[in-house]
């Protein structure tokens, strides 16, 4: 069953970012050849535990995505969720700014972008989506 979409796309959105969240998590546990694509410049770092530990990572976003995307119009999963994609993005940058492990290329690219989009996105719509749940009452 899809989410209600109050009246965006948003939360289809985040529930197809959180089922490929959950591809991803898979994979984490099953190779290391695309999280070695995310960091590239250091794949010699990626390790079974930290591709272990980037799935775990993983998972707990696309769950809070999921519940976010079917409560679309709850504030406080709402920011929650923003969380997720502020986190992930400064994790992804950083290690391409910071720690120099990642360059650029569609393996760190693809989750720059989709960080980048949806928060640009939740924010962009925060009040169109949390003042919903207040009109109700």
């Amino acid at each position: 069953m899809l989410p209600d979409s109050a009246g965006g796309y948003l939360a289809y959105w985040m529930l197809f970012v959180s089922i490929l969240a959950l591809f991803n998590t898979i994979q984490n546990f099953v190779t290391l050849s695309l999280t070695k694509q995310i960091y590239s410049a250091r794949p010699d770092q990626v390790t079974a535990l930290t591709s272990r530990t980037f799935a775990i990572w993983t998972l707990l976003s696309a769950i809070v995505r999921i519940y976010a995307a079917y409560n679309i119009t709850e504030v406080n999963l709402y920011q929650i969720a923003i969380w997720t994609y502020i986190i992930a993005w400064l994790h992804f940058v950083s290690e391409f700014i910071i720690y120099k492990s990642a360059k650029i290329g569609p393996g760190w690219l693809s989750p720059v972008i989709v960080s980048s989009l949806s928060l640009f996105w939740m924010l962009s719509q925060y009040n169109y989506y949390t003042q919903q749940n207040i009109r109700k009452y």
